[in-house]
């Protein structure tokens, strides 16, 4: 394959709540080349698992996501993300409470950025109550331990609380965006 016909991964960051149940909904994504679970947006560095879910970091549950923009462009990405959580809780998303579950878009660029307003206009026109998605960055990406990676293919499936929460998630990705989920 030559230079000019090679696909050019690029690389987004969004925090959803729980890391698990974003990542499980990228996963299934056409275009979808991985997601990394981890940690951004605080103060402390290399945070644990443990020092993240105490609060006290400022670090948000995160997905990191390398994908085809040929096949699924930032503006679809960001609204598969939009529409597979709440983006109307305050620090939160369902019983997961404090600022290390907030909705927050971590844009790599300048255009990422303009993107990522765009998308917060779209998604305001889907919802009565206010979108609290913020826009931050830059910040310091940390990957989560190992045992949090592809979390919902292994462990997940076992966990009662994931059982309850990712299947209504893949089911919006499902309904919502047929077109853009994968097929193998």
């Amino acid at each position: 394959m030559s230079a000019s016909t090679a696909s050019t991964s690029a690389t987004a960051i969004v925090a959803g709540g729980c890391f698990w149940c974003t990542e499980a909904v990228f996963r299934m994504c056409a275009g979808v080349e991985n997601v990394e679970s981890g940690y951004i947006g605080g103060s402390v560095p290399n945070p644990t698992y443990k020092q993240v879910c105490s609060g006290e970091t400022g670090h948000a549950e995160a997905i990191r996501i390398t994908y085809d923009p040929s096949v699924l462009s930032y503006a679809d990405l960001l609204d598969v993300f939009m529409a597979t959580h709440n983006p109307t809780q305050l620090n939160r998303q369902g019983n997961d409470i404090g600022t290390q579950y907030r909705s927050a878009i971590f844009p790599l660029d300048d255009a990422q950025r303009e993107e990522a307003h765009a998308a917060l206009i779209r998604a305001r026109a889907d919802h009565v109550e206010p979108i609290v998605t913020t826009i931050e960055g830059p910040a310091t990406w940390y990957a989560a331990e190992d045992y949090h990676q592809d979390y919902w293919e292994g462990e997940g499936q076992r966990n009662p609380y994931c059982q309850a929460v990712i299947p209504p998630k893949l089911a919006k990705l499902r309904k919502g965006f047929a077109q853009k989920v994968r097929q193998d």
